[in-house]
């Protein structure tokens, strides 16, 4: 019996991979959207659907005039907006993920990162920058790293720099502040450190119960006798319908943020160092804003220092609502909420060291 189970994990192919953000910005100030927030099958966002269509039919021209509300409106541009610059990332990372499992070599990572688990640790959090991608496309990604023998430590470092390192998203900050090379450099520096220290911390303190239990079998990958294409299609479509559930869920949490927060609010924080410090962190986590287009709205953020703008830049792309219910799905609520509290305060703590030795 437990030699079937465990083909019928295999034949599932992996866990999620889910959604990317971007942001849909309105500046007050500093006003700004785009949150992903996640977690849903598709069959429930189809009977969503449903009920909505039948509502409206039943209630006729009348029920539906309060979609004609200018809030409304905005409300749904933001949520389109959002999902259709989210979909190219979400695929993917779920195309890398399958691709993973289906033919790369299941000894080839553990091959190529060092044998100790603290020295692949950064080696893995270096190997970031090559992926050119956003944070959604990084989870499937580490979570095929774990089915495939590489140790959780190293995998979740790859996780964390992926979106924060990689040359896109450094050219991108470049061009957000020009003449600011201090920025790119701090957002470097803060971010690797912070994937270093979050994957040895896990190597000190990490238990794999935590995880998922299919994430616990190293054996996953191509099975003699099989397919290569049957099994990168499936898993590319299971982890696909997958992640659209978080991805839809995140356009609304993004968009209703952005309808409802007044701009002022943000005005608010920015006299005070450490209170702007905390708010630009806390904000990074609540809006969704993709790392390839985030210094743009950091750049815009003119009324904080930049010791808060970089916490911005570095606690952003690591921990937001959509990736902590994405990490929830992918390898396990036990493990999402302590390592996304973990990653919110040493993503901080960096970003005060790296800020306060440059500027």
């Amino acid at each position: 019996m437990e030699k079937t189970d465990e083909k019928a994990d295999v034949a599932r192919c992996v866990t999620a991979g889910p959604p990317e953000r971007r942001s849909g910005t309105r500046l007050s100030g500093a006003r700004l959207s785009g949150v992903g927030l996640s977690g849903v099958r598709p069959w429930w966002l189809g009977a969503v659907l449903v009920s909505a269509a039948g509502a409206a039919v039943v209630l006729g021209p009348a029920g539906t005039r309060w979609l004609e509300h200018p809030a409304v409106q905005a409300w749904r541009t933001v949520c389109l907006a959002i999902t259709v610059q989210a979909l190219p990332f979400l695929l993917l990372g779920t195309a890398l993920s399958g691709a993973i499992n289906a033919f790369v070599p299941a000894g080839l990572f553990t091959r190529v990162l060092p044998k100790r688990p603290a020295l692949a640790v950064p080696v893995a959090g270096a190997a970031g920058a090559v992926l050119p991608g956003c944070e959604c496309a990084s989870v499937p990604v580490a979570s095929s790293l774990i089915r495939r023998g590489v140790p959780p430590a190293a995998a979740f470092a790859f996780l964390l720099s992926a979106p924060a390192v990689n040359p896109v998203v450094l050219t991108a900050t470049a061009v957000a502040f020009p003449g600011n090379p201090a920025m790119v450099a701090a957002r470097l520096l803060a971010s690797l450190a912070t994937a270093a220290v979050m994957g040895w911390l896990w190597l000190w303190l990490g238990k794999e119960e935590w995880l998922r239990p299919l994430l616990r079998h190293r054996h996953t990958g191509h099975r003699p006798g099989h397919s290569r294409w049957t099994e990168f299609r499936l898993g590319f479509r299971h982890d696909f319908l997958h992640a659209g559930g978080f991805l839809v869920l995140g356009a609304m949490a993004a968009a209703t943020f952005d309808v409802a927060v007044p701009g002022a609010v943000l005005d608010t924080f920015s006299g005070s160092p450490w209170l702007s410090v905390l708010f630009l962190a806390g904000l990074a986590v609540l809006l969704a804003v993709c790392s390839e287009a985030d210094a743009f709205v950091a750049a815009s953020l003119t009324g904080f220092s930049p010791t808060a703008r970089l916490a911005f830049l570095v606690v952003g792309p690591m921990v937001d609502l959509k990736l902590i219910a994405l990490q929830a799905g992918t390898f396990g609520r036990a493990f999402a909420w302590r390592f996304c509290t973990a990653t919110t305060v040493v993503a901080v703590t960096s970003s005060v060291l790296t800020g306060g030795a440059l500027w």
